[in-house]
C-alpha cells in the first residue's frame, strides 16, 4: 500500500466517522519556543490549551514534521529520519476512551478490500498505564483483546504531559508483533525491536500544577473537559504495510535513495559506509525540499539554519559517494516525484524549489573549496604549536564565518592526526541560538514570562476585539496591566507599562506591518504614552509605554488613540507592498513569491524568492507597473471569506502565516488579491507615488527590494533631481551624458593608480641588488632585514624577498625579512632558502615572531610566510626581533 494510500483511508476514515479533515499546517511553526513543526498536535497547541476555541469538536489531519535533535544519527541507524508525517485524530471535549480506542481498532483491523489496513488482530498488542483500569477493560471488554496482550506500564512509557503545568493524561499504545526473527517473545515490554509501536492514544483528562520531570509531577485534578490526541507515524505505517524492513525502504524515501544511488554510481547495501551516506542524502533531500516548499529560504539563522545544514551534509554526503558536482536538480526532482501524490502544491512550486536548491549547492561547493584552504591553515597552525587538537573556538569560526560544516571539520581533523574541541564548539552554537531565540521572544514578550499574559487571558475569558480596521479611535476598559512582566493593578507616573483593553483600535506588529503608536487617556485623566504594540500569545493584545501623567489603575474605562499620521503612513507602504509584489510575479513569474516583509511609515522591504540577481531593467518596469496603477486610483476593500473562496477567486497566501478557516482578503482594483490582516489605503491613489532603491541578496535564493511611498518618495527624488542637476555643471554635460562622462573618469583614474602602482612596485624591487650585497652575518647566516617604504602591497613585499633570497648563493644559509606599512596595517614577509632550512631555520616560524610584536598573527610554509599586525610603529622592532631570533635558532 503506497503512502498516499495510507494518508488517504486515514483521512477518509475519520471524515466518515465526523472528524474535520484539517490540511496539514505549514512546517513553520506558528510558536516562538518552535523553529519547525516537531509533532503532529502541534497545531492544536492552542485548543488543547483553552486559548482558542477548536473549529469542530472532532479533527484529523496528516501533519507535515521535522526534528533535528539527532540529526548526526541520521543515516548512522534505519530509525532516524529528520522529516515525518504524523497521522492525528483530535477530540476537544466530545469523545473519549470509549470511543478512541474502538476506532482505532477498527481502521487498523479492517480488511483493506473494506478501506481499512487489515492488521491481523491476533498480532496487535497494547499497552496501559498500571492504573489505567479504565482503558484495560476497554481494550478486554468492548474490543475482545486478549488480557494476556495487555501489558500495563509506568508513567515513563505511558503517560503524556507538555513538561509544563497544563493538560496530561495516561497514554494507550498499540503495537505489532513482526514476528519471531525480529526478536524475543513477552510483548513490547520484552523487545520493542521486535514489537513495533504503531498508534499512541493519548488521553488528556488530568490538569497538572507542577511538573519536575517525565515522572514526577503533581495532579491539581480532572479536566472540565477532556480531551483526545492520538499519533500514528505515516511512514512507519508504509514499513508494515509494504513489507519493507525500515523507512528508508518505502515508496516515497526509496525514490531518493535511488536516484541518489545511479548518481554516484553506486548499489545500496554492497558496502556500509556509502549506505550511511545515501541514507543521509534520502533523509535529507527530502526535507530540504517540504521545508524549501514551506517558504523557508537558507539563512544562517533559526530554521534556514536548519535547511542550510540539510542541504550542506546532502551534498557534502554526494561528493563523499563520488558524484559530480551538481547533484541537487536530481534529488530535488526525485523528491517531488516522491511526495507529490500527497502535496501537489509541490509541483506548482518545482521552479521554486529548484532554483533555490541550486543556488545553494553552487553557493556551498565554492565554500568547500575556500574552507579546505582555511581548515588546512588553521591545522597547519595548530600543528606548528605542538598542539593535538583544532579549539572550539577554530571550529566555530570556521562554520559561522565561512559555512564550514563541523561534520566535514572533525572528519578532515581526523585525517590529519588532529581531534577538534566539539564540546566548545556546541557550547558556541548553543550560545548563538539561544541569543537568537532569546532575541525573537524579546520582541514579542518584552522579555515578560509569557504565562503573565496567558494570566491576562484567562481573567478576560475573551480575546481581545480590534477594532482598528474602522476607527483610529476607540473606547474600552483596561483589563491587564503589567509591570517588569508582573500583573498590577495601579501603576504611577513615569512606569514603563504593558495594558491589555477589552478593545482596541491599535494594530499589533504582525505580517510585516509595524505595529500603531500614540496614546491612551484613562477615565481618571492619566495618559500613557503608546510606543509599541505587540500579541505575545494570541488573542492578546499588549500596549507597550509609558505612564506620562496621572496613575494608570486596573479596570478604568480608556479612550485609545492611534496615531493617525503614522497609521496612514504604514497602511500606504503595506498597500505597495501587495502591489510591488503581484508585479513582481507578473514579471518573474509565479516562483516570485513573498519571503517576508516589513512595511514601515513611508517606506517598506520586500523580500522574495528569485534564483539571481533582478535586471535594472525589470526593477524599473516593475516600478512603471505599480506607478501607473496608482494614477488609476483603484479602489482597496477587504471582505472576509472561507479559505477555499479565497483560493479560488485568485488570492494569494504568503508561505509562513496562519490563516483560520475564516480569512480576510485585500484587493487592489480587480488585479491584486491578497491574504492579509493588515491595514491598508483607501484607494491606490493615496499612495501618490513608489520608488524602488534597489535590490540586494540576503541568502541563497532570496531577494530584497527597498523601496519609498508618497512624500518620501517625492523628497527622494527631489534630492536625485538637485544631484543630478549639480553633477552636470560640474562636468559640463546634460543629465543623459553622466554615465558615460562618468564612466571615462573612473577608468582613466584606474589606469593612472595602475601606472602609479607600477611604478611602486619598481622602486621596491629596485632594492634587492643592494639588500642581497650587503646581507648581515648572524653566526654565518647571511640575514637581510628591510623596512620598505609605506603603501608598499603584500604582493611586491613577497616578490622582493623572494628575489633577494634569489641573489644570495645557494649554499650560504639565507633569511630575508622585509615588511612595510600597507594602509593603516603592518605586513611582514620572511623567505628563507633551502640552507637555511637545513639549518632549522622556518619561514612560518620567524614570521610569527614578528607578528607577536606587531600585534597580530601570520603563518606559511617553512620557504615563505607572510604575517601582520596592528601596530606599524614596530616594524622595526620585529625586524629586529627575526634577526635575534635566527641567532638563537642556530646556537641554541
Amino acid at each position: 500500500m503506497e503512502s498516499a494510500e495510507i494518508a488517504r483511508r486515514w483521512l477518509s476514515f475519520f471524515e466518515e466517522r465526523g472528524h474535520r479533515v484539517v490540511p496539514s499546517a505549514s512546517l513553520i511553526a506558528d510558536d516562538p519556543t518552535l523553529l519547525l513543526v516537531n509533532a503532529g498536535m502541534v497545531p492544536f497547541k492552542p485548543f488543547f490549551l483553552g486559548e482558542q476555541t477548536p473549529p469542530s469538536p472532532r479533527a484529523t489531519s496528516i501533519q507535515k514534521c521535522v526534528r533535528t535533535l539527532d540529526i548526526e544519527e541520521v543515516g548512522k541507524t534505519t530509525r532516524h529520519a529528520s522529516f515525518f508525517q504524523m497521522c492525528g485524530n483530535f477530540s476537544f471535549g466530545d469523545y473519549f476512551k470509549e470511543k478512541a480506542i474502538p476506532l482505532a481498532w477498527e481502521l487498523l483491523t479492517r480488511s483493506q478490500a473494506d478501506g481499512g489496513f487489515g492488521f491481523p488482530e491476533d498480532r496487535l498488542w497494547v499497552t496501559v498505564l498500571h492504573e489505567d483500569d479504565e482503558s484495560a477493560d476497554l481494550w478486554a471488554n468492548e474490543v475482545g483483546v486478549s488480557r494476556d496482550r495487555i501489558q500495563r506500564r509506568g508513567p515513563k512509557d505511558n503517560y503524556w504531559h507538555m513538561g509544563v503545568p497544563g493538560p496530561g493524561g495516561p497514554c494507550s499504545e498499540i503495537y505489532f508483533d513482526r514476528g519471531p526473527e525480529h526478536g524475543a517473545e513477552g510483548g513490547p515490554e520484552a523487545d520493542e525491536e521486535r514489537y513495533l509501536e504503531v498508534w499512541n492514544l493519548v488521553f488528556m483528562q488530568y490538569e497538572l500544577s507542577a511538573v519536575r520531570s517525565k515522572v514526577d509531577f503533581d495532579v491539581a485534578g480532572e479536566l472540565p473537559a477532556k480531551n483526545v490526541d492520538t499519533g500514528l507515524g505515516l511512514e512507519r505505517m508504509a514499513t508494515l504495510l509494504q513489507g519493507v524492513d525500515n523507512l528508508y525502504e518505502i515508496d516515497t524515501t526509496r525514490q531518493v535513495l535511488d536516484r541518489a544511488a545511479g548518481l554516484a554510481g553506486k548499489t545500496y547495501g554492497a558496502e556500509s559506509r556509502s549506505d550511511i551516506s545515501l541514507r543521509v542524502v534520502a533523509d535529507h533531500a527530502r526535507t530540504a525540499v517540504m521545508l524549501i516548499g514551506d517558504g523557508v529560504a537558507p539563512s544562517n539563522e533559526g530554521r534556514g539554519y536548519v535547511l542550510r545544514r540539510m542541504m550542506r551534509r546532502t551534498i557534502r554526503n554526494m561528493r563523499l559517494l563520488g558524484a559530480p558536482d551538481a547533484t541537487m536538480p536530481e534529488l530535488v526532482d526525485a523528491s517531488i516525484r516522491a511526495m507529490a501524490p500527497q502535496y501537489p502544491q509541490l509541483e506548482q512550486q518545482r521552479d521554486r524549489i529548484t532554483k533555490t536548491a541550486v543556488a545553494e549547492e553552487a553557493s556551498f561547493l565554492s565554500t568547500l573549496r575556500s574552507g579546505t584552504q582555511l581548515f588546512d591553515l588553521a591545522a597547519g597552525q595548530a600543528k606548528t604549536a605542538g598542539a593535538r587538537s583544532l579549539s572550539g573556538e577554530e571550529a566555530f569560526r570556521l562554520h559561522d564565518t565561512y559555512g564550514f560544516p563541523i561534520d566535514l571539520t572533525l572528519e578532515m581533523a581526523e585525517e590529519q592526526g588532529l581531534s577538534v574541541d566539539a564540546d566548545g564548539f556546541r557550547r558556541l552554537m548553543q550560545e548563538q541560538r539561544d541569543r537568537a531565540k532569546a532575541d525573537a521572544r524579546a520582541k514579542k514578550t518584552g522579555h515578560a514570562d509569557v504565562s503573565a499574559y496567558r494570566g491576562v487571558a484567562d481573567a478576560m475569558g475573551a480575546a481581545v476585539t480590534f477594532t482598528g480596521y474602522d476607527e483610529v479611535v476607540g473606547e474600552g476598559t483596561v483589563r491587564g496591566l503589567l509591570r517588569d512582566g508582573t500583573s498590577v493593578a495601579v501603576a504611577a507616573e513615569g512606569d514603563v507599562v504593558e495594558v491589555v483593553l477589552d478593545r482596541t483600535p491599535f494594530y499589533a506588529e504582525g505580517g510585516g506591518q509595524l505595529a500603531d503608536a500614540g496614546y491612551l487617556q484613562l477615565a481618571n485623566g492619566a495618559q500613557i504614552e503608546v510606543y509599541d504594540v505587540q500579541q505575545p500569545v494570541p488573542g492578546v493584545i499588549v500596549h507597550r509605554g509609558k505612564v506620562m501623567a496621572g496613575e494608570a489603575v486596573l479596570d478604568l474605562g480608556a479612550q485609545a488613540v492611534v496615531d493617525i499620521e503614522r497609521r496612514r503612513a504604514i497602511s500606504r507602504a503595506h498597500t505597495a507592498t501587495h502591489m510591488v509584489h503581484k508585479a513582481f510575479r507578473e514579471a518573474l513569474g509565479e516562483t516570485a513569491t513573498q519571503a517576508g516583509s516589513e512595511n514601515a511609515p513611508g517606506r517598506f522591504r520586500f523580500d522574495f524568492h528569485a534564483a539571481g540577481a533582478v535586471p535594472q531593467t525589470v526593477l524599473l518596469d516593475v516600478e512603471q507597473k505599480v506607478n501607473e496603477l496608482l494614477a488609476q486610483d483603484l479602489p482597496v476593500h477587504a471582505e472576509v471569506m472561507t479559505q477555499a473562496e479565497a483560493v479560488s477567486s485568485g488570492a494569494m497566501a504568503l508561505f509562513g502565516e496562519k490563516y483560520g478557516d475564516e480569512v480576510r482578503v485585500v484587493s487592489v482594483g480587480d488585479w491584486a488579491r491578497e491574504l492579509c490582516g493588515g491595514t491598508h489605503a483607501q484607494r491606490s491613489g493615496q499612495l501618490g507615488l513608489i520608488t524602488l532603491l534597489g535590490e540586494s541578496s540576503i541568502g541563497a535564493g532570496t531577494r530584497r527590494v527597498e523601496a519609498l511611498v508618497g512624500t518620501d518618495a517625492y523628497r527622494f527624488l527631489a534630492r536625485e533631481h538637485l544631484l543630478v542637476n549639480q553633477l552636470s555643471d560640474v562636468l559640463k554635460a546634460r543629465p543623459e551624458e553622466l554615465p558615460e562622462r562618468i564612466g571615462g573618469i573612473v577608468e582613466r583614474l584606474r589606469e593612472v593608480e595602475k601606472e602609479l602602482q607600477q611604478v611602486r612596485s619598481a622602486q621596491v624591487l629596485a632594492a634587492a641588488g643592494g639588500l642581497a650585497a650587503n646581507p648581515a652575518d648572524v653566526f654565518g647566516v647571511a640575514v637581510v632585514t628591510h623596512h620598505a617604504p609605506d603603501a608598499t602591497s603584500a604582493d611586491d613585499l613577497r616578490r622582493l624577498a623572494l628575489d633577494v633570497r634569489g641573489r644570495i648563493p645557494a649554499d650560504r644559509p639565507a633569511v630575508v625579512a622585509v615588511a612595510a606599512q600597507a594602509g593603516e596595517r603592518p605586513v611582514v614577509v620572511v623567505a628563507v632558502n633551502q640552507a637555511g632550512r637545513e639549518w632549522r631555520l622556518k619561514a612560518g616560524a620567524l614570521v610569527r615572531v614578528a607578528a607577536q610584536v606587531l600585534g597580530g598573527g601570520g603563518g606559511g610554509k617553512d620557504d615563505v610566510a607572510q604575517g601582520g599586525g596592528t601596530d606599524p610603529a614596530k616594524i622595526d622592532e620585529a625586524l629586529r626581533q627575526i634577526e635575534h631570533t635566527v641567532g638563537s635558532t642556530v646556537t641554541g
